[in-house]
């Protein structure tokens, strides 16, 4: 079966670039951002985990850990981390999967099956499926998952800023509308009365319809 939001986000055992982890362990009661890579040493990939090194600190902020994932082993990695460090500015300061064997990218349905075992041979070209975010809870549960090309790199700046309001909806009865950033006003869900509403927010709300009630963003 596909994996979808609120799919068990499947744990695996890996070798990776700080030593071998076991998934679901190494998440423990973090959030967590997995995001994969088609090969080694591809030019959008590159600057992508370069932008992530450089965004570490508000992951952190935010109890999130990341971990990428390449189609190529530790070693390869380990190799273009350098490159990466001079292009970019910054090393990757977070672990890289090493998935020579295509173990996990067959597991979450980035490969099929019949994709053989071994990273070898293979073209970016023929992993261009794996290029997919998700963003996993502490409940080990997929909150979110992005399928990107491989000419078009990723927006990380988008992937944070719904790191928010999950992590706020997560906490409080609200959803946040489009285009939404921290700070701004959310909707109370439609799953709460305006009696219970009253008690959760004594300060009221903007009732639009009746089933769109904008409020003030909860305090953290």
């Amino acid at each position: 079966m596909a994996l979808q939001i609120g799919s068990t986000a499947p744990d695996f055992t890996a070798d990776t670039t700080e030593g071998q982890i076991k998934f679901h362990d190494w998440i423990g009661d973090s959030w967590a951002v997995l995001f994969s890579h088609p090969k080694d040493f591809t030019p959008v990939c590159t600057t992508e985990l370069g932008y992530v090194a450089k965004m570490k600190p508000e992951f952190d902020k935010r109890n999130v850990k990341v971990i990428g994932l390449s189609v190529d082993s530790v070693e390869d990695h380990n190799r273009w981390a350098k490159d990466i460090e001079d292009t970019q500015g910054v090393a990757p300061n977070y672990p890289m999967i090493g998935d020579s064997e295509l173990k996990v990218a067959k597991l979450y349905g980035m490969l099929p099956a019949d994709a053989g075992d071994a990273a070898k041979g293979r073209t970016a070209a023929d992993n261009a499926t794996v290029r997919n975010v998700y963003v996993i809870g502490p409940d080990k549960q997929i909150k979110l998952m992005i399928t990107y090309p491989m000419s078009t790199g990723r927006n990380f700046d988008e992937v944070l800023r719904v790191i928010d309001s999950l992590q706020l909806t997560a906490k409080h009865k609200v959803a946040t509308p489009v285009n939404w950033k921290q700070g701004e006003d959310c909707i109370i869900v439609p799953a709460v009365n305006n009696d219970d509403a009253k008690k959760m927010f004594p300060d009221g709300w903007d009732e639009q319809k009746p089933y769109l009630r904008v409020v003030k963003q909860p305090a953290a």
